[in-house]
Parts: structure tokens; sequence; C-alpha cells
């Protein structure tokens, strides 16, 4: 693999489930199409901390960058679902990402900084995932997932740095907050597979 992901797996609580892995290759059309919710979410996230945030500079860019580069991944995903006959249809959000921001507090600058340790929390995941699958896809989606290694990377450090930007303290007691609730919802089991899902509960 090209892009290193170390700092991804050191900042993470733990590697994804091998259970979550065979869930994925056993519900490819769901894979799909969460995965392009994701992109859509991400850019929707970006954006919404562009409108609410005016006054923000450094924000603005990176989050402008951000939700470009989200939307055209969720472009390349559709493009991946048509060729291969997958219909973009409504499937639930996963628990993850309700489950990470349940612990943000409710005003800023405090919740400025725990929606982007978040952020960083959700594409480093992202990250990490991509290149635990792409070694079991075909060729085609294993070369996609690959390509996008190098911007989720970034997303995740560019999340984590305006964290520490805007923060009036060190971020390491609020990052550790998260990424414990990041490792229970990573390893206990869902009842449906989702990009960010645990391993599937057995049937």
């Amino acid at each position: 693999m090209a892009v290193d992901i170390s700092e991804i797996l050191d900042f993470l609580p733990c590697e994804t489930p091998n259970e979550w892995v065979d869930a994925a290759l056993a519900h490819p059309e769901e894979l799909l199409i969460d995965h392009a919710n994701c992109e859509k979410k991400a850019a929707g996230t970006a954006l919404n901390l562009m409108f609410r945030y005016v006054d923000k500079l450094d924000l603005l860019n990176k989050m402008s960058r951000l939700a470009r580069e989200e939307l055209r991944h969720f472009e390349q995903v559709l493009a991946i679902m048509k060729k291969r006959g997958v219909a973009y249809r409504h499937i639930s959000s996963a628990r993850y990402a309700n489950g990470l921001r349940e612990l943000c507090r409710s005003s800023d600058p405090g919740k400025l900084v725990d929606i982007l340790v978040c952020g960083a929390l959700i594409e480093a995941r992202s990250c990490e995932r991509f290149a635990r699958i792409a070694p079991e896809l075909d060729d085609e989606l294993s070369a996609f997932y690959l390509s996008l290694l190098k911007s989720e990377s970034r997303h995740f450090k560019d999340y984590l740095s305006l964290a520490q930007r805007y923060s009036d303290e060190p971020i390491a007691p609020r990052v550790a907050l998260f990424c414990e609730r990041e490792k229970e919802l990573i390893l206990t089991p869902d009842e449906v597979f989702r990009f960010h899902s645990g391993p599937l509960l057995a049937a």
C-alpha cells in the first residue's frame, strides 16, 4: 500500500474486527450504499460548520476543501454503483456517528472542539476500513478504496489540528473520552451491516 496510515492506526483505539470484514464481503450492496451515504454526510458536516462558524477563516478554508473532496468521492461511489447495477436506495444510519456525538458539549467553544474531534475519529476510522477491506475486494473497488486513503488521512489531521486551535485547553482528555466511546461502538455487535457498524450479531 502506497499510503502510510500508521498515524491513523496509532490514533484509533482499536482495529476493525475481522467479523466486520466478513460482513462487508457478505453485503456488497450495503457497503457501497452506506459508503455513498458517509461521503454525503461528511460533506454536509463540513458545510454546516462553514455556515455556523463564519468568523473562523482557517476552518472555512479547510472545510470548503474537505466538502469538495467528499462530494467528489460521493460521485465516484455513485458511478461505481451504476456500473454494477446497484440502486441507490434509503437505508438506515449506523449508530456510530450519533453514538459519538452524544458526548458532545452543548455550548462553544467546547461544542465546536468536540464536533471536530468526532470528525477526526470518523475520518480516521473510514481510512482504516478502506485499508482493511481493500485487499479483499475486486481489482476495481480495491484500487478505488486505496485511492481514497491519502485524502481521508489528511482530513483526520485537519480535524484534529482545528480542534486544538479552537480549544482553550489541551484536547487530549476529550480525544481520550471519544476514543473510549469509539472503541465500544466498533467492537460491540450491530443488528445490521453498515460502513461504520460493529460486527454483526450472530443469527
